[in-house]
């Protein structure tokens, strides 16, 4: 028995078509369609992940931002970051004069027969670093769905390293007590580069911020002598609220 029956309706003229067209329609407009409101404040509050390549330092920690819109396009606002991680010091990363010092008393204590065979001098530590920024960021915000920010990246950063070294090593004890006497090295730099990001607005007044900042900075140039490069990758809600600044 054959069955000979055909569709003669188009795919596009079933009901069930055009309702999951029309949907999909609705959508691509809901998502496309520009925003109508932006908060006069902003503010967010997440996780940061620092991240120093050169001295192979990543520090996680919390991250902070409030800021005030002028207009759609301008916000004005602070930046705070906080993180924490463990590095170890190697002697190629310190001046040139400290590592020629440091080579002198390492042959010298080779020679008196002093220095264990094979021995490789680092300095273990544990780093907090704290950002400080302000400045403006520039957002366009064509999209309903989504807010897209850069900004440039300016301001000061500090950082206390406290050296952690194996109390039978007295030679790393030596080191650290020539370059951190008080057992706590501390300094404070300038730091510049640039960021941005992406709000994903969920609703009205909250969002999803995900950001990433480039800087640029030369902590403890007493000690170390390079400069180094440090990204900061932040991602938590973020909040809008006032005045609405488009009308």
């Amino acid at each position: 028995m054959r069955c000979t029956h055909r569709l003669t309706a188009k795919p596009t003229e079933h009901p069930a078509c055009r309702a999951l067209l029309l949907t999909l329609i609705l959508a691509g407009v809901q998502a496309f369609a520009q925003q109508t409101y932006v908060g006069r404040y902003d503010a967010f509050a997440g996780f940061t992940y620092l991240d120093s390549p050169h001295i192979s330092l990543a520090e996680p920690g919390f991250h902070f931002q409030g800021g005030v819109r002028a207009t759609s396009w301008l916000s004005l606002g602070v930046d705070f970051s906080r993180a924490q991680g463990d590095l170890t010091l190697a002697p190629s990363e310190l001046l040139t004069s400290i590592q020629q010092t440091l080579g002198a008393q390492l042959q010298q204590l080779a020679a008196a027969g002093q220095l264990p065979a094979g021995y490789s001098l680092s300095v273990p530590a544990h780093s907090t670093t704290e950002t400080f920024a302000g400045g403006p960021q520039f957002n366009y915000r064509h999209f309903k769905a989504f807010s897209l920010f850069i900004r440039p990246s300016c301001g000061a950063i500090h950082e206390v390293a406290v050296p952690h070294v194996n109390p039978s090593d007295a030679i790393a004890l030596g080191v650290v007590a020539q370059l951190a006497p008080s057992g706590t090295k501390t300094d404070w730099t300038k730091f510049y580069g640039f960021g941005g990001g992406i709000d994903l607005n969920l609703t009205r007044h909250f969002g999803l911020r995900i950001q990433a900042d480039l800087v640029h900075d030369h902590l403890f140039n007493d000690m170390l002598k390079d400069s180094r490069n440090t990204v900061r990758f932040s991602i938590g809600p973020a909040v809008q609220f006032g005045k609405n600044v488009l009308r």
